[in-house]
């Protein structure tokens, strides 16, 4: 039976949104149930497109309205944009909520919602598009002031990628323009590896992304991945909320966020925060959006890295910090009235923490295990935030990512943040598919991550072969 209660309050809201009756949720999954929740406590009515295999899904029953755009396969529904239109039309609303991923950073689709007379939740078509291009975007950057990491223009061959290799100095990074989440991208250390590079980046991201358009960045060996989350409405108001640190990564995927950064001074938090409203006026952007930099951990130096134009799948550690709703902001921006609140207003306290909860086997190489959630039984208690579509009975299956939930923790401090997070772990209830909670149990507890010495490569370089040393040394000597 699905509990609505088992999906943990959001933020409380500033108002209803006049001027918005009836928004789509073009997503599913947690986030899905995230927007439906945030449309209902604003007095917005919520219509859940869902695909045949989430016609039974929580955002479903909780929207109360829905309608099915298509089989399973995501490219006959949730990326099938004229079926997401239709539905929309159908359904009598006047505006779309993406989400995140899927088709919330595709310009063509927020411009088919425009060209239908929707109201697409999220910036213009133009701002996605200028944003969506790394190359772009880092000339934007540049413009507005905004310290680049030393790169290239578009490389057209291996040849031209090489001359810029030695022209910006060893080792470099190859890397799609279109790209995102490591695909399309490989690390080249000397000359003889550009060639294989190359290729290999260039055919995944024409695969991944239609487009194998490259460039060529210098390679930070020692980088934390810092983002500043910015809103924005259409009167010229722009605000940044602060930043989350995201650099407990596996193969540039994010595992854990947490906010604030342990890494920054006072000093350099202003500083980016100050960079990230310079490029968002510059593209006169409206919405919720994450600009993203890289923090060289040896020198103090952070640089643009990209900005995505979305709501961000780890928002709930900002809104535990500020205790500000984003997605209902996201409705208000949408309807064309202000933010509901100034800079003066944004006072971060206290320290959170996201955990992702994957329905994968971190033992057999993070492999996802679809299979059914026979009981699901999230904590709770002071402090205590899980977003979720999960619940007794849930089915997981091979069509979507893996992710069952997310689980968040607010605490005054950051040791305080990571014991209260270890307690919640332990007390989750998931009687179905293996999932990640135990190895974030495990990553809580290192060392390294209580002090804050945490890279983009710890994870990889660092815990996980202390992990596997510490799994082989319990299970003792091979006696066959």
């Amino acid at each position: 039976m699905i509990d609505a209660a088992n999906i943990a309050g959001t933020p409380p809201t500033r108002g209803a949104v006049p001027g918005l009756r009836r928004v789509l949720v073009a997503n599913r999954g947690e986030i899905a149930v995230r927007i439906v929740r945030a449309c209902r406590a604003v007095g917005v009515e919520a219509v859940a497109a869902v695909s045949e295999a989430d016609v039974d899904s929580l955002a479903a029953r909780l929207a109360g309205r829905q309608v099915v755009i298509g089989p399973p396969s995501p490219r006959e529904s949730y990326l099938a944009i004229d079926r997401l239109v239709d539905a929309a039309q159908r359904c009598g609303c006047d505006a779309v909520h993406p989400g995140y991923g899927f088709l919330s950073e595709r310009a063509a689709f927020a411009r088919a919602c425009v060209d239908a007379g929707l109201t697409f939740v999220g910036p213009t078509p133009q701002a996605i598009e200028a944003m969506g291009d790394k190359i772009t975007a880092s000339r934007l950057a540049a413009a507005a002031g905004v310290p680049r990491v030393p790169g290239s223009a578009a490389v057209v061959d291996a040849g031209a990628a090489l001359a810029a290799a030695d022209r910006i100095g060893y080792p470099v990074l190859v890397k799609a323009s279109a790209g995102g989440g490591g695909r399309g991208m490989r690390v080249v250390r000397e000359p003889a590896q550009m060639a294989g590079a190359y290729a290999s980046a260039a055919a995944e991201a024409q695969a991944a992304f239609g487009d194998g358009t490259l460039y060529v960045e210098k390679l930070i060996e020692r980088a934390r991945h810092v983002e500043i989350q910015i809103m924005a409405d259409r009167h010229g108001g722009v605000v940044q909320l602060g930043e989350r640190e995201c650099s407990t990564q596996r193969r540039h995927q994010k595992l854990l966020e947490e906010a604030p950064s342990p890494a920054l001074s006072a000093a350099q938090r202003a500083a980016m925060g100050q960079c990230a409203v310079a490029l968002a006026r510059s593209v006169g952007y409206h919405g919720a959006g994450t600009v993203e930099f890289v923090l060289d951990d040896d020198d103090g130096r952070f640089y643009f890295l990209e900005m995505n134009t979305r709501i961000q799948v780890e928002h709930p550690v900002t809104e535990m910090v500020t205790g500000l709703d984003l997605v209902a902001e996201q409705l208000r921006v949408a309807a064309g009235l202000p933010l509901s609140f100034t800079q003066d207003d944004v006072r971060p306290s206290g320290h959170a923490i996201e955990c992702r909860i994957n329905a994968e086997d971190p033992q057999k190489n993070f492999l996802p295990r679809p299979g059914v959630v026979r009981r699901w039984v999230p904590p709770s208690g002071e402090g205590i935030r899980c977003d979720s579509h999960c619940h007794d009975g849930h089915v997981v299956t091979p069509h979507y990512d893996s992710l069952l939930a997310k689980l968040i923790v607010h605490a005054p401090t950051r040791a305080e943040a990571i014991a209260r997070m270890r307690d919640a772990l332990a007390r989750l209830e998931v009687d179905g598919p293996p999932t990640t909670a135990p190895f974030h149990h495990d990553l809580l507890a290192h060392e390294d991550f209580a002090a804050g010495r945490v890279t983009t490569r710890w994870v990889e370089d660092v815990f996980l072969p202390a992990r596997q040393r510490a799994r082989a040394v319990a299970a003792g000597p091979d006696v066959r």
